[in-house]
């Protein structure tokens, strides 16, 4: 009988160590360029939204878990109400929701979170990272400029704008062309 409350007990240790272990590995899975800025916690009954506000410049990391029940994550920049109809990010899993906000989103920010109609309560902890991590490209020349991203992005869709005027122009008088020998010929 000592034997197996023995072994009970080094299977209860075993276990405990685990559960130690894998909420350590939780934490190291955060990488070394993000900078925890803020944790929320929150309340939020089915169906309803609670809104925040992030004036935070820069890459944002949000990462959502829901302690109990579902919760879910909307985020915008052109609204402060951000909802699953209007939204520009959103996040829905049922368990750790993440969003990336881009550096290039006008702050104040917009997040709202959703309790899942299917639980009477939902329960969440929301941390907010700050991501400093430099995007290098292997064809540039230095790091990330979304400026030199946006202005490439213009002249790619004006390029894209004016050959499309040029295919417009091209069918229009050969549709003309064909109306004309149409009726020419009946």
């Amino acid at each position: 009988m000592a034997a197996y409350w023995k072994r009970m007990f080094v299977i209860a240790l075993a276990f405990q160590g685990l559960l130690i272990a894998n909420a350590y590995n939780e934490e190291e899975d955060i990488p070394e360029e993000w900078i925890l800025l803020h944790v929320v916690q929150g309340q939020i009954a089915a169906g309803n939204y609670t809104y925040l506000r992030l004036n935070h410049e820069g890459k944002i990391v949000l990462q959502m878990q829901s302690l109990k029940g579902d919760a879910d994550l909307y985020v915008s920049d052109v609204t402060l109400h951000p909802s699953f109809d209007d939204y520009e990010l959103q996040s829905v899993t049922c368990g750790q929701d993440v969003v990336r906000v881009p550096a290039h989103f006008h702050r104040p920010v917009g997040i709202g979170i959703y309790g899942h109609p299917y639980h009477l309560e939902s329960e969440f902890e929301m941390k907010v990272y700050y991501d400093q991590t430099v995007v290098e490209y292997p064809f540039s020349t230095g790091s990330y400029n979304p400026e030199n991203m946006e202005m490439s992005q213009k002249q790619f869709h004006s390029t894209e704008d004016e050959s499309q005027d040029e295919e417009s122009v091209f069918w229009t008088i050969l549709i003309g062309i064909l109306k004309l020998i149409l009726e020419i010929l009946f």
